[in-house]
């Protein structure tokens, strides 16, 4: 018997004794995210009159940030645990807010709403319950993003085995919407598709449907069993009005089309850093949304049990600003401010470019487009000239954050950008 079992450890295949304790030397070195390095590239630029227009965050006139009084006004010191799907006032607040007060998905009980970092927590926790939960016909796992869209979006839902697939979405000729590709990818799609659509000024493009074309595509996300994905990261950015940045979300709910919202309060509270979001998940009754949020906090558990302390602290303000009619009049005056700058600013430049230094080219788009970004409809090499001759500092698609324009720099960049449109 000795000899038989000699027999077959002698057949077993030998330990590489040459291998060493895992060191990670195959690990290979992942490009940096283009727009914190070009944020990077601006902070270390010594030229006086350097322009940020990268990074998708609002300053004021002064270039400085910008965040509510009222919520830095906050001095309470309450550091115990929030409940895995976080702060009730909050969240229930902010479903009102992006889903209107007298909802038939809130009236009806038959909405999720959970706290989360900021929206792009959202994004990957809607993303993580369909990948679990969604049920794709005939189909793998697949999302349709708009071309183009958030950069995050496609590592957000390859992270959890659903892999993006683009719809058309921005003509680059018309520098406006691809209407005819966009409702096409949506007929021909099989059913129960899952598209994400982008509630208001669309990241990176400023392009959005009209209310018109908004109807629609939930008329074939209808008849095609669809369900849309919602990513809502600048309500009151878009047109500073609330409710009107809320449309679309809202008809989708009252005509009955399936879907999810993801919420951001970093652009319209100036909370970035203190990561401050929602989940919102709209089902056909109380009782599936009460298996949904059973499901949603196994998720949010598994992954950060519960929302950060100090982002609960002041999401108390936040939700305070939601549920008092004289501060939250206040804030939508805030609102107000910021999207009137931005406004106020695509009108100077698109004055500048046109009248005073008549640079070639239609810049109509300046104006049309909506919310913190434009597309310019500049190529690459223009981008790149900007960035290394004028100290610019803009995404090479073109994309550049109105937010970072001022009364103190945009005559430079308009003069910068004619430069480099006229030399071409």
């Amino acid at each position: 018997m000795a000899d038989r079992i000699k027999q077959l450890l002698n057949h077993l295949p030998k330990p590489d004794l040459s291998m060493s304790a895992e060191t990670w030397q195959d690990v290979p070195l992942a490009p940096p995210d283009s727009i914190f390095q070009l944020t990077a590239s601006y902070k270390a630029d010594t030229f006086e009159k350097k322009v940020n227009l990268g990074v998708g965050a609002y300053r004021d006139d002064d270039n400085k940030p910008w965040a509510s009084e009222r919520l830095l006004k906050d001095t309470s010191l309450d550091h115990e645990y929030l409940p895995i799907t976080g702060l009730a006032s909050f969240t229930s607040a902010a479903a009102k807010l992006i889903l209107g007060a007298s909802s038939p998905a809130l009236q009806d009980q038959r909405t999720v709403s959970v706290q989360t970092i900021s929206g792009t927590g959202a994004n990957h926790l809607g993303a993580l319950f369909l990948s679990r939960f969604y049920t794709w016909v005939d189909a793998p796992k697949t999302i349709y993003l708009s071309k183009p869209t958030w950069a995050n979006h496609h590592a957000i839902f390859k992270n959890v085995g659903i892999e993006p697939v683009d719809y058309p979405y921005y003509d680059p000729k018309t520098i406006g919407l691809d209407f005819k590709g966009f409702i096409g990818s949506l007929q021909e799609a099989p059913e129960r598709s899952v598209f994400l659509l982008h509630a208001c000024a669309h990241n990176p493009t400023g392009v959005d449907p009209t209310e018109e074309q908004w109807k629609a595509v939930a008329d074939v996300m209808l008849a095609k069993k669809h369900y849309a994905f919602f990513d809502c990261a600048y309500q009151g950015f878009a047109s500073g009005d609330l409710d009107k940045d809320a449309w679309a979300v809202r008809y989708f709910v009252d005509r009955g089309v399936a879907l999810l919202v993801c919420q951001s309060f970093a652009k319209n509270a100036g909370l970035y850093g203190e990561r401050v979001g929602a989940l919102h998940v709209v089902s056909d009754t109380p009782e599936a949304a009460g298996r949904i949020k059973s499901q949603l906090s196994v998720l949010q558990r598994s992954e950060i049990s519960n929302p950060p302390t100090y982002g609960a602290r002041l999401m108390r303000q936040v939700s305070l600003i939601l549920n008092d009619a004289e501060l939250f009049e206040e804030w939508k005056e805030d609102i107000r401010t910021m999207a009137g700058r931005i406004i106020a600013m695509r009108k100077e430049l698109y004055r500048l470019l046109t009248d005073e230094l008549k640079t070639p080219g239609s810049w109509e788009h300046i104006i049309n487009q909506i919310g913190m970004f434009s597309f310019t409809g500049i190529n690459v090499s223009q981008s790149k000239r900007l960035v290394e001759e004028a100290h610019v500092y803009l995404t090479l698609n073109g994309r550049i954050s109105m937010a970072g324009l001022n009364t103190k720099n945009v005559g430079y960049f308009a003069e910068s950008l004619d430069k480099v449109v006229k030399e071409q």
